[in-house]
């Protein structure tokens, strides 16, 4: 009898953000391409999906936290839950008040949230594939600052929140690919 042993899977901190990035990206892309068909109101399902976003990067900050916590402190992603978490309960409460209270919610959280991903990654360039993470928390910090300015204009809309997921995804994506070599190497 012959048994075909699989090949070992990739382990370590590069490994798990590789998974995890992937799944960020199908997220991003997924849940953009369903706002963007509710991007000129807040219907019930909209103001769902809009408290469903920051929730899902809990759920992502307590993933890289737990792989994380061999190589650094996972501080400031206990930050980034904390301040997800408040963004998704601020962001359920403004979906009741208009898209112009939205935007400056998710504005605020792109803020925080942006510069806790740049600060993370800073130091996790020697593993690789965190220039897009570097790139995707600065711009995500100039996107915050845009979606509270568009917050004044005569008819907000979603789109720009809704389209600053799909970079962001595409970010993720980036990294996950560039992470492959680092996690066959774990």
């Amino acid at each position: 009898m012959t048994t075909l042993a699989a090949p070992p899977a990739p382990t370590g901190t590069a490994s798990a953000l590789r998974r995890l990035y992937f799944v960020r990206f199908g997220f991003a892309i997924a849940w953009a391409l369903v706002m963007f068909t509710m991007a000129k109101e807040i219907t019930p399902v909209a103001a769902v999906l809009l408290v469903v976003y920051p929730l899902f990067d809990v759920g992502a900050a307590v993933v890289d936290a737990n792989a994380s916590r061999e190589t650094r402190s996972p501080v400031l992603l206990y930050v980034n839950m904390a301040v997800s978490l408040i963004a998704a309960v601020g962001v359920g409460i403004a979906a009741t008040s208009g898209i112009s209270e939205v935007l400056r919610v998710w504005g605020a959280w792109a803020i925080v949230s942006g510069l806790v991903q740049l600060i993370v990654a800073v130091p996790r360039r020697k593993m690789g594939g965190q220039w897009a993470m570097i790139l995707s928390g600065g711009i995500s910090v100039l996107a915050g600052g845009s979606f509270v300015a568009s917050a004044g204009a005569d008819n907000p809309t979603l789109a720009s929140a809704i389209g600053y997921a799909i970079p962001g995804g595409i970010f993720f994506l980036i990294s996950a690919l560039r992470l492959g070599r680092t996690a066959k190497e774990a």
